[in-house]
């Protein structure tokens, strides 16, 4: 594996936006050399005859059907709402007024 230097492990933190001090930074370039041994070491594998795949376990979307059904009343709508008028959820301003 090439060698990982102080630089690039500051690089990846910059990247990152994490802040390390000197002694993390030591740390943190032993920590990914492993990890990149590691990564050389599952490249090694041969996966000639392995199919790639997603997921390893099959998967599908367990959906109910969209039919069209019965609409709420507006009093059931609105019923659970800590602000109503009696037809409108009432929720705070989010944006400031041109005039204040």
């Amino acid at each position: 594996m090439s060698e990982l230097s102080l630089d690039d492990v500051r690089k990846v933190a910059e990247l990152a936006n994490l802040t390390f001090s000197p002694d993390e930074l030591v740390q943190m370039q032993g920590d990914m050399r492993a990890i990149l041994d590691y990564v050389d070491v599952l490249q090694q594998v041969d996966t000639s005859d392995v199919e790639p795949l997603a997921h390893p376990i099959e998967v599908e979307n367990v959906l109910r059907d969209d039919t069209p059904t019965e609409m709420l009343s507006i009093e059931q709508a609105l019923q659970n709402a800590p602000k109503t008028d009696g037809r409108y959820f009432i929720v705070p301003a989010i944006l400031d007024s041109a005039d204040e």
